[in-house]
C-alpha cells in the first residue's frame, strides 16, 4: 500500500487547519516511499509549502475558484464524462459498490467519483495495483494537468506526479476531445450559468449518452477485478 497516494489525495482535498497540520509530514512521506522521482518531488514541494504556511482564508479561495467553480476542472471524473447526465448517477453508484467490495466506506457526503476519494481508495491498494488503476482514467487526469498547466496553477503538479505512477500513457485522442470542450471564467456567471445548462460531456465525440456510460463502464470494468467468491475484501478503511 502507498502513502503516496494518500498525499496526493490530501493536496487535492479543501485546505482547512487539520490540512496544513499534517503537511508538514508530506514530503518526508513522499521521500520515504520514493514512488516519485525527485523531479516530481521537487515539483510538489511549493505546493505543500503553502499548504503548510499560507494564509487558510486564501488557500480555500483559491481552491474554490479552481474546483468548484471551474467546471472544466473539475474533480469529479464522470462530470467529464457524463456532465450531468443520469448515466452518472448509475456510473457513481457501481463506483461505491467497487469501494464498498474492496472495503472502503465512503461518507455519504462524498460522491464516489471525486478524484481525492479515488486517490484515497487507491492508498489502501497493494502498490502496483494502485499505479495499474490510476492509468484507467488517465485521459481526464492529462486533461486537467494540461488545463492546470495552461493556468500557471500550483496544482498541476499533482496531476503530473499521477502521470508520473501511471503505467503507460493517455489516449491523446480522448485528451484531446476533453480539451476542446471550452473553459469559463469562473467570475463569469452568466457563462457559467450557461455551460450548466448545456448538454452532458461526453469523451471523444461520443454522439448519444449511452455511449458516454458504455465510457465509464470501461473504466470501471477495469479498474479493480471482483474478489474470487470467498475472497477477503480486506480490513475496512472509513474515507477521511
Amino acid at each position: 500500500m502507498a502513502q503516496t497516494f494518500k498525499v496526493l489525495s490530501l493536496l487535492l482535498t479543501y485546505p482547512t487547519a487539520e490540512l496544513q497540520e499534517a503537511a508538514t509530514a508530506f514530503e518526508e512521506i513522499l521521500e520515504a516511499e520514493a514512488l516519485l522521482g525527485s523531479s516530481d518531488r521537487t515539483m510538489l514541494k511549493p505546493l505543500i509549502d503553502e499548504l503548510r504556511t499560507g494564509d487558510l482564508y486564501d488557500l480555500q479561495e483559491r481552491y474554490v475558484l479552481l474546483f468548484d467553480r471551474t467546471r472544466s476542472l473539475s474533480l469529479h471524473l464522470f462530470e467529464h464524462v457524463h456532465g450531468e447526465s443520469r448515466d452518472r448517477g448509475q456510473a457513481m453508484v457501481d463506483l461505491m459498490a467497487l469501494y464498498e467490495r474492496h472495503g472502503l466506506t465512503v461518507d455519504a457526503r462524498e460522491l464516489p467519483d471525486f478524484v481525492p476519494l479515488f486517490l484515497e481508495f487507491l492508498s489502501t491498494q497493494p502498490t502496483d495495483d494502485a499505479r495499474e488503476l490510476v492509468t484507467e482514467p488517465l485521459h481526464v487526469i492529462t486533461a486537467l494537468r494540461e488545463r492546470l498547466r495552461k493556468r500557471g496553477s500550483i496544482y498541476a503538479a499533482v496531476f503530473f506526479a499521477l502521470e508520473a505512477l501511471a503505467r503507460g500513457n493517455a489516449p491523446w485522442e480522448q485528451v484531446d476531445a476533453l480539451l476542446d470542450e471550452p473553459e469559463v471564467a469562473p467570475d463569469d456567471l452568466e457563462a457559467l450559468d450557461r455551460e450548466w445548462e448545456d448538454a452532458a460531456v461526453h469523451f471523444a465525440g461520443a454522439p448519444d449518452p449511452s455511449q458516454g456510460c458504455q465510457q465509464a463502464n470501461e473504466i470501471l470494468n477495469r479498474m479493480v477485478p471482483t474478489p474470487a467468491d470467498g475472497a477477503s475484501p480486506g480490513p475496512r478503511q472509513q474515507a477521511s
